[in-house]
């Protein structure tokens, strides 16, 4: 055998090598015996659609071709709106728009994807805040709706979370957006509201007025205190001494012109001349 023959054969031995790890990748592609858990997320195997207890941490994880199957599941807080309508204690029609933050337990994935339908929200979460709003809501009227509304919020909240951990669903926050009545309602409210603020004011110019009478009557009081005290120092000597102050003033208007008499009768005329 010659040194060519000998090269053919490594040859075609090194091609047929290559043939079969070509043949070997392509199989591993189409078959991918790997799956990668991105964050936020777990996977949860199955083998053959049957769901094991392992659920898998984020990254990348080997399974076993054709038998077995991870799936994924966003555990991610998520929020949903819902809007629901439900009667208050006082029969009054109340809709309400509430959101809710959740998320899937991590550890209990596998449940999850065992027990629930993959929309969450349609399922489990929607009917479960109906639920929960309509019982609450029915406990208060429908005013103590809108003025204890942090205690009306946090009964549902509580209400919620009891409800939905049932189902392995983590309830993180809860806030009530909006409360809508009946326009009957409404109107009664702002009616209400109106002569709350007519009597306040009411209230304030009957204070205003009492406060300027105390002191009008404080005032009138002062004064007359005034009064009885300077009677009570008024003697002959102060009367008198104000006679000659009177007197000492009229001396000093007067200007030294004597008043001039007239006329020849027996009644003489004072004249209004000036006479020196």
């Amino acid at each position: 055998m010659s040194a060519n023959d000998i090269n053919q054969i490594l040859a075609k031995g090194q091609i047929r090598n290559l043939i079969i790890v070509v043949g070997i990748l392509l199989i591993l592609f189409l078959l991918k015996p790997w799956a990668q858990v991105d964050a936020g997320q777990r996977g949860v195997v199955l083998n053959f659609g049957a769901v094991q207890d392992i659920v898998l941490d984020e990254g990348i994880h080997f399974r076993i071709p054709i038998m077995q199957e991870i799936k994924t599941v966003d555990v991610r807080i998520q929020k949903v709106v819902t809007d629901a309508a439900s009667s208050s204690s006082d029969l009054q029609d109340v809709d309400m728009s509430v959101a809710l933050n959740y998320n899937i337990i991590p550890d209990k994935a596998n449940v999850v994807v065992q027990t629930i339908n993959s929309d969450y929200k349609s399922t489990i979460i929607d009917p479960a805040i109906q639920e929960v709003m309509k019982a609450v809501s029915a406990r208060y009227t429908a005013e103590e709706l809108i003025t204890k509304r942090p205690a009306v919020s946090s009964e549902m909240r509580e209400a919620l979370k009891r409800r939905l951990l049932e189902s392995n669903i983590t309830v993180t926050g809860f806030s009530i957006i909006n409360f809508s009545f009946s326009q009957t309602f409404t109107d009664a409210i702002e009616a209400k509201q109106t002569a709350e603020q007519n009597a306040l004011k009411a209230k304030r110019d009957l204070d205003r007025i009492k406060v300027e009478a105390e002191q009008t009557i404080a005032a009138a009081t002062a004064e007359a205190e005034a009064l009885r005290l300077q009677k009570m120092n008024i003697s002959p000597d102060l009367i008198e001494l104000r006679k000659i102050e009177a007197e000492l003033k009229a001396i000093d208007k007067w200007n030294g012109v004597l008043p001039g008499v007239t006329g020849s009768g027996a009644i003489p005329f004072i004249g209004v001349g000036g006479n020196k």
